[in-house]
């Protein structure tokens, strides 16, 4: 069995530590960025007096440097203390905690029936390319990809759950068949998005596996159609698609704040909405993180898994 160096897993991890700095950085410093001084930012709806200033200053370090104060917040960060809301005065990461799980469910969902329908509707349209199925897995990909999935989920909406009644229109339901019962909508329409790109990558990456000499010589051997194309095609096609498969997941889990907002799901994309339109710059601040951190570490599991597709793949030259 082929296994991943250790040396290349560390130097990727390293990578990623740096990476998340940077942005972190980055993303301390929309305090100073943001319209208004940092206190009246981070004051929030509370009255300016110089008792209530004084307090905000000695809170959050605000009469140190700009680095010391970025070194105080990020050691609360790796601790996962990111302090208090402006809008609600609840810990962040109490609020954040309450809303992923819901955030979760819906980003896998949507990455499940992406993979489930647009992977073998790929392989089909390659196998019969230029006729009318192709053409019209084509055409899906292409509305899928053009649409927008907010566009997609009103739409969903009105025919499913306002027009036929079958789903609900809003709400994240409870117990695990009413969750899936009011996520289903959700999670199609974000589903549509990503799927048509799956379609067609799986469809170019499978018409070029399937015109390679190897394909040809397994097929003169007799080896039966259906293990041609998984065993021989498909296999040495998903690169790319597990490459565009983590793009996805990650999209999905960090990405479904308009999908949210139009379905009213109280998850994390829905409260990042509301946290920028208030200015509560200590939740932006964790959910940015959080969604920096999401999409880094789904990159990092997909470079890990090419070695267990394809076993010619060399680590020890890849750079950071």
């Amino acid at each position: 069995m082929t296994t991943v160096p250790l040396l290349y897993v560390a130097r990727r991890l390293l990578a990623l530590v740096l990476i998340i700095i940077v942005i972190s950085f980055v993303v301390f410093s929309l305090l100073y960025l943001a319209p208004g001084s940092p206190e009246q930012i981070l004051l929030g709806a509370r009255p300016a007096t110089p008792e209530t200033i004084r307090a905000i200053r000695d809170e959050y370090h605000l009469n140190d440097s700009f680095l010391e104060q970025y070194k105080t917040w990020a050691e609360g960060a790796v601790r996962f203390d990111f302090g208090r809301s402006i809008r609600t005065n609840e810990p962040v990461t109490a609020a954040i905690k309450d809303r992923f799980g819901l955030t979760l469910q819906l980003g896998f969902f949507a990455f499940l029936i992406t993979m489930l329908l647009g992977v073998p509707l790929g392989i089909f349209a390659a196998v019969r390319k230029q006729s009318a199925l192709d053409r019209g897995v084509v055409g899906i990909s292409v509305v899928g990809i053009s649409v927008p999935a907010f566009a997609t989920g009103i739409l969903l909406l009105y025919i499913f759950a306002v027009a036929l009644g079958w789903f609900p229109v809003f709400g994240q339901g409870s117990g695990a068949v009413g969750r899936i019962h009011h996520l289903t909508l959700p999670a199609v329409a974000l589903a549509l998005t990503g799927m048509g790109l799956i379609l067609k990558l799986t469809r170019t990456a499978m018409i070029s596996a399937l015109e390679t000499d190897y394909v040809t010589f397994a097929r003169a051997r007799g080896i039966p159609e259906r293990r041609v194309l998984t065993a021989y095609a498909l296999r040495n096609a998903l690169i790319p698609i597990v490459t565009a498969g983590g793009l996805l997941l990650a999209y999905m889990l960090a990405g479904t704040v308009l999908v949210e907002v139009t379905f009213a799901l109280p998850g994390m994309g829905s409260l990042l909405v509301d946290s920028v339109r208030t200015l509560d710059l200590p939740m932006v601040q964790a959910l940015v993180i959080l969604i920096a951190v999401i999409v880094v570490v789904v990159n990092l599991v997909a470079d890990l898994i090419y070695v267990l597709i394809d076993p010619r793949i060399s680590f020890t030259k890849v750079d950071l």
